[in-house]
């Protein structure tokens, strides 16, 4: 089992990896739509709205396979968490510019709220390359 990570995708912020490469696999843990650092050391912030925080949370999960060696296009499920199902449109349009014609399994997950009032979160996984 390896651990990723890089920093060009927000930090953990609790006791687990940005992912785990096994087993022919990369799991990306969930990622929500922070914007980078301005500074270094600065805390990340909440893109503003559904569209902008799922292109950020797309952006970390797309840089956080490009350290594992994979792509957005070994990607093989999604599980997609937004907090009310009415702003599903507005992701769906989002995810589908950022997967084009790849279509991996996917669930959407409506919840109640999610961590820091984030509007969407995103975990995925692909297939790592063969070594």
């Amino acid at each position: 089992m390896d651990i990723i990570s890089t920093p060009h995708a927000t930090p953990p912020a609790g006791h687990y990896s940005q992912a785990v490469r096994a087993n022919g696999f990369v799991f990306v843990s969930g990622q929500l739509g922070f914007l980078p650092p301005v500074q270094p050391g600065d805390p990340p912030r909440l893109a503003q709205g559904v569209a902008a925080q799922t292109e950020a949370a797309l952006r970390s999960l797309a840089a956080i396979l490009q350290a594992a060696g994979t792509s957005m296009s070994a990607v093989v499920n999604v599980t997609v968490y937004i907090p009310d199902v009415g702003m599903w449109n507005e992701v769906n349009g989002v995810y589908e510019r950022s997967f084009g014609d790849h279509r991996p399994a996917r669930a959407i997950v409506p919840t109640r709220e999610l961590h820091y009032g984030a509007l969407v979160e995103i975990s995925a996984v692909a297939v790592a390359p063969q070594a």
